[in-house]
């Protein structure tokens, strides 16, 4: 008997020892695209800033690329709006164009509960004098 449980943990052994190495050869050739995903990332940058779009296209902090603009002005975006508006309308201000329609709705909701802005019905804002 014993004989038999020996073979079983060598043959385990190798298995173990194969799917070492395997991971080994995965992690190599993961850092190995991840090497060359910031070198494309940093021609790209390179690339854009002698268009000169140095501004316009950077990386997310999750590699994706987005439209520069950084903050807006949620008070001068509520001083162009009309008397009455939609979310819709908010989007069309040219510093918020781009941003997502959470972001948008996160804007509505915090000029809401500053009583700066009552909703009249659903998708539909008046602004407050």
């Amino acid at each position: 008997m014993p004989r038999r449980s020996n073979q079983v943990r060598s043959t385990l052994q190798q298995i173990q020892k194969q799917a070492r190495e395997l991971v080994a050869r995965l992690h190599d050739e993961i850092r190995a695209i991840e090497t060359d995903l910031r070198r494309l990332k940093d021609e790209e940058s390179q690339l854009a800033k002698l268009a000169g779009r140095g501004d316009e296209v950077r990386a997310a902090p999750n590699g994706t690329a987005r439209s520069g603009g950084g903050r807006v002005k949620w008070g001068t975006v509520l001083e162009q709006m009309p008397q009455q508006f939609k979310a819709a309308d908010v989007g069309k201000v040219r510093s918020v164009k781009g941003k997502r329609s959470s972001e948008i709705f996160a804007g509505i909701s915090r000029w809401v509960e500053a009583g700066a802005v009552k909703r009249k019905e659903r998708g539909l804002y008046e602004r407050v004098k």
